[in-house]
């Protein structure tokens, strides 16, 4: 017999009830990620890890160091090259926003995306998150279609990051909040972005984009209708303005 809290178990009766208790379910660690720093913040950093891993692949297939995978072939047919969007690749202007060059470009942006969007995230929800992101990439990859180098190719989800900072920003506006720590954090960044090999076009294109972006959604909150159009527009008008400049020197 087994002494139990009141009287005693025999080992039967003990087997018999531990059969009867449901063992906890262990969670998967993404999911567990996802309900801590956001699922579309923990989704877009596995896309973007998993996008680095296989130009690293691509560029060991083509016999160069993995970790210079910005040598491969894939990355080259998908980084963006103002010359060769305006000449009808189009996908460009998306795919280069995950793609990295090397490892630490790809770790630094990664972090900045954890810190940055899941707190956005928070404060927006998932889909109107989503929406500010999409919108900031554009905005660096036209601004590097109106004002960039034509045959320098660029990559890196920076545009979005700083797009994130400036819908950050706009949020902290609407709630009175102290801008000083912001501000100081996007000064520092707009100065290293004067670096050689960083895009300052792609980074002030990803901020006023997202900046504008959240200021939509603010400005329609509780107006879910009035939220997705001026999304709507807002993208609209930023590939318009990509495809037009596109068809302007295709025809010319």
């Amino acid at each position: 017999m087994t002494p139990a809290s009141v009287g005693f178990q025999c080992p039967e009766c003990i087997r018999e009830g531990r059969a009867t208790v449901r063992r906890p379910r262990q969670v998967p660690l993404l999911r567990r990620a996802g309900r801590r720093f956001g699922a579309v913040t923990v989704s877009l950093i596995v896309l973007n890890v998993a996008m680095f891993v296989a130009t690293a692949v691509s560029a060991g297939l083509d016999g160069v160091n993995p970790l210079q995978n910005q040598a491969s072939e894939l990355f080259a047919r998908l980084a963006q090259v103002p010359v060769l969007v305006e000449l009808g690749q189009d996908w460009r202007l998306l795919t280069a926003a995950f793609l990295h060059i090397g490892l630490t470009h790809l770790v630094l942006n990664m972090l900045a995306l954890l810190v940055f969007g899941s707190e956005l995230e928070r404060q927006l929800g998932r889909w109107r998150y989503l929406a500010v992101y999409v919108v900031s990439l554009l905005g660096g990859a036209v601004a590097l279609q109106l004002f960039g180098e034509p045959g320098r190719p660029v990559a890196g989800a920076s545009a979005a990051i700083y797009g994130l900072l400036g819908g950050l920003a706009v949020v902290m506006i609407s709630r009175r909040e102290d801008l000083r720590g912001l501000l100081t954090l996007l000064a520092i960044n707009v100065v290293i972005s004067f670096l050689p090999g960083v895009s300052l076009l792609g980074h002030l294109g990803g901020l006023v984009a997202g900046f504008a972006a959240t200021g939509v959604i603010v400005l329609a909150r509780r107006r879910t209708e009035l939220q997705v159009l001026g999304l709507m527009l807002l993208t609209a008008a930023l590939v318009l303005v990509a495809l037009t400049m596109a068809t302007v020197v295709v025809l010319g």
